[in-house]
């Protein structure tokens, strides 16, 4: 499970970094390397929006068994 969720944060990340380029430069990178709007560019997209939501998840299960202090 840990191999998942380090491969889902890396997804958030290299999303989260194509946003700020989109954001600050008007650059999109995702579509720079797979073309706007192809098939393998809705594949990244979806991929990093499943991997913030099992990222989201796991953060709120883990701090759900943390010990209270």
């Amino acid at each position: 499970m840990k191999v998942l969720y380090d491969i889902a944060l890396v997804l958030v990340l290299i999303g989260g970094l194509n946003w700020g380029l989109v954001g600050f430069f008007d650059y999109n990178l995702v579509d720079m390397l797979f073309g706007e709007g192809s098939a393998v560019s809705r594949v990244v997209y979806a991929l990093v929006g499943l991997s913030a939501v099992f990222v989201i998840i796991e953060k709120m299960m883990t701090m759900s068994k943390a010990p209270a202090k």
